[in-house]
């Protein structure tokens, strides 16, 4: 006779890991980058990964820390306008190619919106921030496909 899953076990079956990007809006002025990453300095939220998106007049950063509680601590502080969106952290290397991730996805016809590296501790493996269209297909599918799928706690 099986034993039903705890809710512990289901939700590791059925939801991948995930952390949380914040999108910060930023003018477009110099200095700006600096002083958003400069509040990050010293805290408990250590930057991960850092993309920006510029226009003319704006500009989106996309960060990901180690500890989203504390950035959500640090970003409000600052008055700095942002949004959160939860992503797949995906470890890349010997046969987990980037190639064979992206086939992985399109496999099941999901779509990318946006990619990234992260910045981690000096030899590890290479690491993407991945958007797509259903985070909980996506992960799980890269999950079977033996991929390794990083949470906040793996930064």
């Amino acid at each position: 006779m099986s034993q039903a899953p705890t809710p512990l076990d289901t939700s590791r079956g059925y939801s991948p890991p995930s952390v949380t990007q914040f999108s910060v809006f930023l003018a477009n002025k110099v200095g700006k980058l600096f002083d958003l990453v400069q509040e990050f300095e010293g805290s408990t939220a250590h930057l991960c990964a850092l993309s920006v998106h510029e226009a003319s007049d704006h500009a989106v950063i996309r960060i990901i820390t180690n500890n989203a509680k504390a950035a959500v601590e640090i970003l409000r502080k600052g008055n700095f306008p942002y949004s959160t969106r939860d992503v797949l952290v995906v470890e890349l290397g010997g046969h987990h190619t980037l190639a064979s991730m992206c086939l992985c996805l399109l496999s099941a016809e999901l779509s990318i919106h946006f990619a990234y590296p992260l910045m981690l501790k000096a030899g590890s493996s290479a690491t993407i921030a991945l958007a797509v269209d259903d985070l909980t297909l996506g992960g799980q599918i890269l999950r079977r496909k033996e991929f390794r799928l990083l949470g906040e706690g793996d930064l």
